[in-house]
């Protein structure tokens, strides 16, 4: 019952991330990565076996199998997962907010104003204008 209920948790989180992501929204694409690397995270500690109750440190006259205990691997490597994907959650929202600001939009292929084609080449006749009447 906990293995399903995990499993269809990581495959929510992995459908709404990757729904995300293919939003062309700067604030949806650092929200869909944040949901994939909970569902990476929480893949990762599945395939530690989740074992409900059992302790992580070694106790004497107990064997030494993972049938009578947690792995402490995975819990390590989400852990770091954890404050490595806070912190990248972090620059990719500042990174969204000061390209809200630069574009004018919310948008993330929008473009400025000096990059279409059309503002580009009255730009370039008047630069090549300016370089033919010079001696």
């Amino acid at each position: 019952m906990i293995a399903a209920l995990l499993a269809i948790g990581i495959g929510v989180l992995t459908a709404a991330g990757t729904w995300l992501l293919l939003r062309a929204r700067s604030f949806d694409i650092p929200l869909g990565l944040t949901l994939l690397s909970y569902a990476v995270n929480l893949f990762i500690f599945a395939m530690g076996r989740v074992a409900v109750g059992a302790p992580p440190l070694l106790r004497p006259g107990v064997p030494p199998t993972l049938a009578h205990y947690a792995d402490p691997l995975p819990q390590a490597l989400v852990l770091t997962a954890i404050v490595i994907g806070f912190a990248m959650t972090a620059l990719l929202l500042g990174l969204a907010l000061k390209a809200r600001f630069v574009n004018g939009s919310d948008l993330v292929d929008a473009a400025l104003p000096g990059d279409r084609p059309e503002d580009v080449a009255p730009l370039q006749e008047e630069r090549d204008s300016g370089e033919r009447g010079r001696p």
